[in-house]
């Protein structure tokens, strides 16, 4: 049993995964995908919904946009992303894009040069390095430290940069680790991008869903230490991945990324792009603006309770690892004890056997860059994940070496 070497992104290896769920077993539970609006208990709020419709009903947003997005959208968003940090954006600063994974693409676009490398976490997000394959830009990798809370290894960042290295993307709330970063390691992390030359790429798609005690800041409160190109959505903090709305915002005080025509270079790229539906444009100041805090309120006091769920039940069972409690984000890492299971060699016939054997989905971790481990996401039905980790309890009874 194997997967191949060539199958990137998450939406693959998922595939390959459930293609080996048992036509005639259990209900599948999926445990391996972030997108928890499958959930009534986590369906967006009916201001979210009522916004969309009332930009359908007024009729005027059928044709197309600005290639760099509706301006009043554009604007509410960077007031948005302005709460906190120590300058405001402006509607310049912002493009809207469709979702998160065309943020990532454009601006791999930009920066791609012959040569170039640029930076990610181990573990990360996969679809970077897709991407960057495509694109010709090298992917060089700075290890996540599971046993100083997945903190950046940032010794490790001096060894691997060199003239070449264009940038060093962060993504903060963690995907896939379900931490957060300190206010003092992303001081560090700012200033070492700094002596090395760098600009930031910072994933912020799960931006403000924390329910520990670290707060989340934004990297673009550094930005006058280094340029940042935040990156982010509506898509997980409002419940709604289909809708396909994101967004890049170049935090750039002291016009460093102007004068580099990086920001230049992401509006051109945007006039031939495809853009976000307009009538989903015209939904966000609406969405952003008259969301009321409950809904917040009520989701993550959901994923903390379903991440509790998660921990406790790993905590039990001799051949899972969890590191540390999730901090935020929808995900955990966890580590299998391969020498304590039987006919399990690593963590891709891991979850495939656990796909056949119970229906249970979940992620490999060597996607993701760590061999042994797996992705868990518990955003998901609280009920339903207790019935997940009832099976995974069983599964890993069943396989586990006779002592």
């Amino acid at each position: 049993m194997g997967c191949s070497h060539n199958m990137l992104g998450i939406r693959g290896v998922l595939d390959y995964v459930m293609s080996h769920l048992n036509p005639d077993g259990k209900s599948k539970i999926p445990l391996g995908h972030g997108d928890p609006s499958a959930f009534e208990c986590f369906r967006t709020s009916i201001h979210v919904e009522d916004a969309l419709i009332e930009a359908i009903r007024t009729g005027k947003y059928n044709g197309y946009s600005l290639g760099n997005g509706l301006p009043q959208s554009r604007r509410v968003v960077a007031d948005y992303l302005s709460h906190g940090m120590p300058f405001k954006l402006s509607e310049d600063d912002v493009f809207l894009t469709c979702g998160c994974s065309q943020a990532i693409d454009v601006v791999l676009s930009v920066l791609a040069r012959e040569g170039a490398n640029i930076l990610l976490p181990r573990p990360g997000f996969p679809a970077y390095e897709a991407l960057m394959a495509y694109k010709g830009i090298e992917a060089r990798h700075y290890d996540l430290v599971p046993e100083r809370g997945w903190e950046i290894n940032l010794d490790q960042l001096h060894a691997i940069a060199d003239s070449n290295t264009v940038a060093m993307v962060i993504i903060n709330p963690s995907n896939p680790c379900g931490t957060i970063f300190t206010h003092d390691h992303l001081t560090k992390v700012a200033e070492t991008a700094k002596r090395l030359g760098l600009l930031i790429i910072s994933d912020e798609v799960y931006a403000h869903i924390v329910f520990g005690e670290k707060p989340f800041i934004p990297m673009g409160f550094f930005a006058s230490t280094v340029p940042v190109l935040t990156l982010g959505s509506i898509s997980k903090k409002w419940m709604v991945p289909g809708w396909r709305i994101g967004w890049i915002a170049t935090c750039d005080p002291d016009g460093i990324l102007r004068k580099s025509q990086i920001t230049e270079g992401i509006k051109k790229l945007m006039n031939i792009v495809v853009d976000p539906a307009t009538i989903a444009q015209a939904a966000i100041p609406q969405i952003i603006e008259k969301t009321p805090k409950d809904f917040f309120q009520q989701t993550l006091q959901l994923l903390g309770h379903a991440a509790d769920i998660c921990y406790d039940r790993i905590q039990k069972l001799d051949v899972l690892y969890c590191p540390a409690k999730p901090e935020g984000s929808m995900f955990v890492m966890v580590k299998i004890n391969i020498s304590g299971l039987v006919d399990i060699r690593d963590d891709i016939e891991f979850s495939a056997m656990l796909a056949k054997e119970e229906s249970v989905i979940v992620l490999p971790g060597s996607p993701l860059g760590l061999k042994y481990w797996i992705r868990v996401t518990f955003a998901i039905s609280p009920s339903v994940l207790e019935e997940g980790f009832d099976r995974i309890a069983a599964f890993c009874m069943r396989h586990a070496k006779n002592t």
